[in-house]
């Protein structure tokens, strides 16, 4: 028997300095069984880091042909395409091709650092790509079924806390 999904109900209260958005959400989103919970979070940090009304999270782990998450303009054209770690250049080459902008998130800073070393020449062609590394340790205590954040965001620092705990979360572009 396969193993189910675990469900967690979000409360973001999100202020960004940096982009002028202000707004909370109100999210139910899936952890797959095979994602750690530190993973989970860097999903969170994502969209809190990109939050607006039709950032969406996608089928993610479960289909090759969607992004973690997403934004879509009112006539279906994909705004934004979110990955994240380490995809290969044919996902991001696809990817660019179908959204404005793509972002790339990646995490592990070892793992990500050596990807991005094999792979920046090749992702320079790319004009509506971006990549950026998300230094987050300790980030994956946080993880509850029922979670309340708040988050702000300034100068490319999160600041993320709940009532026990205050992370800070850097977000820096390569």
């Amino acid at each position: 028997m396969a193993i189910n999904s675990t469900i967690n109900k979000v409360s973001l209260n999100i202020a960004n300095m940096d982009s002028h958005y202000y707004e909370t959400h109100e999210i139910t989103v899936a952890q797959h069984p095979s994602e750690n919970d530190f993973r989970f979070m860097i999903r969170l940090i994502v969209f809190m880091a990109n939050a607006h009304e039709r950032l969406a999270f996608t089928k993610g782990l479960s289909t090759d042909d969607e992004p973690e998450l997403w934004h879509k303009s009112l006539t279906g054209e994909i705004e934004l395409w979110v990955e994240l770690g380490q995809p290969d250049e044919k996902r991001i080459r696809k990817a660019c091709g179908r959204a404005k902008q793509v972002i790339v998130y990646t995490y592990h800073e070892g793992k990500a650092s050596v990807w991005w070393s094999q792979q920046q020449e090749k992702l320079k062609r790319f004009k509506n790509l971006k990549v950026v590394h998300i230094q987050a340790d300790g980030i994956e205590q946080m993880v509850q079924r029922t979670m309340s954040l708040q988050c702000s965001i300034q100068d490319g620092e999160m600041y993320l806390n709940n009532d026990d705990l205050n992370q800070v979360v850097t977000l820096k572009a390569y």
